[in-house]
């Protein structure tokens, strides 16, 4: 019984249209909301997208940058969270894995990940259709 009101909550919750459509292995800035006292303002961590964790409404993504004194710093977001304002992909990777824990392990030069030279085409097609979707909502 209470496991069929917590799926209605779940799929209650609506997706944030500002998430771009998002891969492992991709150089992303996140800006997202956070309230510190009675104001709001927006916040970004920039970064490589470390790991994605599917599974509906529960989704979510791992962000990795390097902090100060070289620390890494890892953030995980939900998917649908209305906190996330938007999110830029700045570069795409050419990964072979769905999680790059690896990374932790490497310092410098050896952390580089290899550029995708082109999109992939449904990555394009998801992104047209995100945009015609968008325009659609403003018209």
């Amino acid at each position: 019984m209470s496991s069929g009101l917590l799926q209605s909550v779940e799929n209650s919750v609506a997706v944030n249209p500002n998430v771009p459509v998002l891969h492992t292995g991709d150089t992303v800035r996140v800006f997202f909301k956070i309230i510190e006292g009675g104001k709001e303002r927006v916040q970004r961590f920039d970064g490589v997208v470390m790991r994605i964790k599917q599974g509906g409404p529960n989704a979510s993504f791992t962000v990795r940058r390097i902090g100060a004194d070289g620390v890494g710093v890892e953030r995980t977001f939900p998917t649908r969270s209305p906190r996330i304002d938007r999110i830029e992909v700045i570069r795409h990777a050419h990964v072979r894995r769905k999680a790059l824990y690896y990374l932790r392990d490497r310092r410098g030069k050896a952390a580089r990940l290899r550029e995708r030279k082109t999109a992939m085409p449904h990555v394009k097609a998801a992104q047209r259709a995100q945009a015609a979707a968008s325009q659609a909502d403003q018209d």
